[in-house]
């Protein structure tokens, strides 16, 4: 298995730290607001990630945080006129609801950086008594940049050009620093602000330093994979390499893994531009699944476009996966012969190849592309070969083979029993009723009152049946 390692620049054979046993970080939200589509591609692609490896057989220890104090939900509080504590606990369940909806699987833990002071004021600590930082006149504490000589490995940055890029910015306190480069790991309290008290000062910390150690109190000193967006790799990932090697002495993370962006209507997603998409928004009007199902089709180091043409796609293609999946189960459950005959033992371990060839898709740096397409394979086998006539041996196999590719993507393929009002269940009734007295106008007038609720009928041997447009 290898995996693109932002790092190196290129895809390396992936091995654990720990033969079994995979350790890995992925950078959570910041819980201001419902989480929009920007966040929802790092968790539903790391959760695949995750998916993927626990059925290779690795023991994953997946740890992902919450961001819970910061300047976003400070100034939300005050807006609102309450706590910064009562909109991050309001935002945290509202972001466990929608990654709940995609078929995110809640981390091993998901730590809270209000929770973590103590660890991040011992860690600042260590890192002064090193050298590597330093108390300002004001408590402000900072990391000194150039002293950790690897600082710029992971983004490529080099220091004499990020140097000239910070000469024209001067900012309040810049003064108080050794050098412009430097970064906070501890600032002042503002009034009306949450703080916490510390040997430099009453404050809050600096936001790179929640990453580090938590992911220092959960996985250890080193680990496996730290994931994140791309946006994160400078500074946010170069500054948590920089404190935690400088403080543990040790390669922090052997695994780099950065998804690409995503744009609206090939446009940046942004509240300015009138485009900004949250999760909650599209669940109004798609089953999360979609979106799920949309995320996937693209490779993650690939930049997606998000667009209601792209979402119809999904929809429908995603349609073909869950039908394929009912007809199995129908047939499954109507067969007249339980075990399978050699032609269908052949097939069934022909159908193993669509299974080597999702194997080997995700195997090369996770690419759910053309996981999916080996899926659609599957489908299309499924489709050709099941029929009336087929054992429940066979139709049961080819099912299972279904349902486990897809749940490594986290796409449920057995559709939600869908819960007719009673209006609706006396209409089909009704039109039963008609159809056995021979009433064909009033029959037709009820498939076309139930047409316009957005129900399709299906008259077949075994009955009427329905489904949701």
């Amino acid at each position: 298995m290898k995996i693109f390692n932002t790092l190196t620049r290129r895809k390396e054979e992936f091995v654990p730290l720990e033969e079994g046993k995979v350790k890995m970080y992925v950078c959570g939200p910041t819980v201001y607001n419902l989480i929009h589509i920007g966040n929802a591609r790092p968790m539903i692609i790391f959760d695949t990630v995750r998916r993927y490896l626990e059925y290779k057989g690795y023991d994953v220890n997946y740890v992902s945080n919450f961001t819970d104090v910061d300047d976003k939900i400070i100034k939300k509080a005050i807006e609102e006129g309450v706590s910064a504590e009562e909109i991050s606990t309001r935002y945290i369940k509202e972001c466990k609801k929608d990654m709940a909806d995609m078929n995110v699987k809640p981390a091993t833990t998901a730590p809270q950086a209000t929770q973590e002071i103590q660890g991040m004021i011992d860690m600042i600590q260590t890192l002064i008594d090193k050298g590597y930082a330093y108390p300002a006149a004001d408590g402000t504490v900072y990391f000194r940049v150039k002293k950790f000589k690897e600082y710029g490995k992971l983004s490529h940055k080099n220091l004499d050009d990020l140097q000239s890029g910070f000469r024209a910015l001067q900012v309040s306190g810049e003064d108080q620093k050794e050098d412009p480069l430097d970064f906070v790991l501890w600032k002042p309290k503002k009034e009306g602000e949450p703080y916490w008290t510390s040997p430099w000062c009453d404050g809050r910390p600096g936001w790179h330093i929640e990453c580090s150690v938590m992911s220092k109190k959960y996985l250890g000193d080193e680990i496996d994979i730290h994931a994140g967006g791309e946006d994160l790799i400078f500074p946010h990932h170069e500054n948590e390499i920089a404190q935690s090697e400088c403080c543990n002495d040790k390669i922090f993370a052997r695994y780099w893994m950065h998804n690409a962006f995503l744009n609206i209507d090939n446009r940046k997603m942004s509240k300015s531009l009138g485009n900004f998409r949250t999760v909650r928004e599209i669940s109004e009007q798609y089953d999360l699944q979609v979106l799920r199902f949309f995320m996937l089709n693209a490779h993650y180091r690939s930049p997606l476009n998000f667009s209601a043409d792209l979402m119809e796609a999904a929809k429908n293609a995603l349609e073909r996966i869950t039908d394929a999946a009912a007809n199995l189960k129908d047939r499954k459950a109507a067969a007249q012969t339980e075990t399978a005959t050699d032609a269908e033992k052949e097939l069934l371990a022909q159908a193993q190849e669509f299974v080597k060839k999702f194997e080997e898709a995700m195997d090369d740096d996770f690419n759910t592309a053309d996981a999916l397409a080996a899926i659609f394979e599957l489908v299309k086998f499924a489709n050709t070969n099941v029929n009336e006539n087929s054992s429940k041996e066979f139709a049961a196999g080819l099912y299972e083979e279904l349902f486990k590719l897809s749940d490594v993507l986290g796409l449920k393929i057995e559709k939600k029993e869908e819960i007719l009002d009673k209006e609706i269940e006396d209409l089909i009734q009704e039109r039963q009723a008609a159809r056995k007295a021979k009433d064909f106008k009033r029959a037709d007038e009820i498939r076309d009152e139930l047409l316009k609720k957005g129900i399709i009928l299906k008259d077949t041997r075994e009955g009427t049946v329905w489904k949701l447009i």
